[in-house]
């Protein structure tokens, strides 16, 4: 009688640890940058703030040096997305497959011109479900998103981190 023997199993992955440090600065960064557009908004009136900024300001925060995080992939990703919402708006109305097709080709797009930032994909979802004009491209797609970047820059280079890594 032939006796199998045990099958060592590789080790499952787990979930990344991050340190209380790492955390209270990520909660800083975000909370800074999310009140910098909230107060725009709020009290200036001038609309800084997107729903997908949230999240933008996650990856910002947490992952400063991820490519998702860069200038060019936070500011470009918005920017196109937005852009492309709009026109796939205009072009074929509010319709289902048209928002579908507009997600679609925002990530297509983010990824040929290598702005990809995951957040920016629902900003096409935003254009359709608010109806916005183009006017929303600049306010507060560009402008928040270029608000962001400077929050960013400031707060990484006030705790002694570099960042951006790159602009291009």
């Amino acid at each position: 009688m032939k006796r199998d023997l045990p099958v060592a199993h590789p080790a499952r992955p787990k979930a990344p640890a991050y340190s209380l440090r790492h955390g209270l600065a990520a909660c800083c960064g975000v909370f800074l940058v999310i009140g910098v557009l909230a107060f725009c908004t709020f009290k200036l009136g001038v609309l800084l703030a997107l729903g997908s900024f949230g999240s933008s300001a996650v990856l910002l925060f947490a992952f400063p040096d991820h490519h998702f995080s860069q200038p060019r992939s936070l500011v470009g990703g918005h920017f196109l997305c937005t852009a492309i919402g709009m026109l796939s708006l205009a072009l074929f109305g509010p319709t289902w497959w048209a928002l579908a097709l507009a997600v679609a080709a925002g990530t297509a797009v983010m990824m040929l011109t290598r702005c990809m930032h995951p957040p920016a994909g629902s900003n096409a979802i935003i254009v359709f479900l608010g109806i916005q004009d183009w006017h929303f491209l600049f306010f507060p797609t560009l402008c928040g998103t270029l608000a962001m970047v400077a929050v960013a820059v400031f707060y990484h280079r006030a705790c002694g981190k570099t960042y951006p890594l790159y602009w291009r």
